[in-house]
């Protein structure tokens, strides 16, 4: 589990094909990697992969086919810069949101506007995911915790405040840029205690009440 707070921007230092799929090297930067094992999980761009070799200033991952063909890791080069995050402590402050680091599917940035001091992204989102954004709710994109403050549709606005800018990938977002998106575990459990519930349990909840609610969009 993440929190969806970024610790370091690293670098894709090298991509090998290996057996089928892909293994990455990453130059970590800034991350401490002093409390790193082998095994460990990193989220890189919010795609959980476990630590195979390391050492203090990089670590190697194998990166599946599914994790390639349903998350952005497919169009990373040598040199892309990729947000970091080390898997959270029983004792570590969960300044975001609870993220798996399982990415849910794939979304475009359609448009970037200043907003203030803060800049406005709009996401465009796959439609069967749509119905898991909530206006003020929390979803990751690229690893990062964000709140949602509009949605239109399958669109969804985002404000990136100065601070976020600089410590991770969103400052080189632009139009049509592809961006890893995982909703909100909230809104998944409750779909999920909807369809298996009986007819009898679910009286008192409702989709219309957690409409209301703003757990569903």
């Amino acid at each position: 589990m993440f929190t969806g707070i970024i610790e370091a921007v690293g670098k894709v230092k090298r991509i090998e094909p290996v057996g089928g799929d892909m293994r990455l090297t990453v130059d970590v930067q800034s991350l401490d990697m002093s409390d790193v094992k082998l095994g460990d999980s990193i989220a890189v761009n919010g795609v959980c992969l476990t630590a195979v070799e390391f050492d203090a200033h990089s670590f190697v991952a194998d990166v599946s086919n599914e994790s390639i063909s349903l998350t952005s890791l497919k169009l990373l080069k040598s040199g892309s810069p990729v947000n970091l995050e080390k898997a959270l402590l029983p004792t570590t402050r969960l300044g975001g949101h609870l993220v798996s680091g399982h990415v849910d599917g794939l979304g475009k940035v359609i448009n970037v506007a200043d907003d203030g001091r803060s800049i406005r992204y709009t996401i465009q989102v796959p439609a069967d995911l749509k119905r898991y954004i909530a206006v003020k709710g929390s979803i990751c994109i690229d690893g990062t915790s964000l709140t949602v403050n509009a949605v239109n549709d399958n669109r969804f606005d985002i404000n990136i405040v100065p601070h976020t800018q600089e410590r991770t990938i969103i400052q080189n977002y632009k139009s049509g840029t592809e961006v890893n998106l995982e909703v909100d575990l909230v809104a998944r459990y409750l779909e999920s205690l909807l369809l298996h519930s009986s007819d009898e349990k679910k009286e008192g909840l409702s989709l219309d009440l957690l409409s209301k609610a703003g757990f569903i969009g």
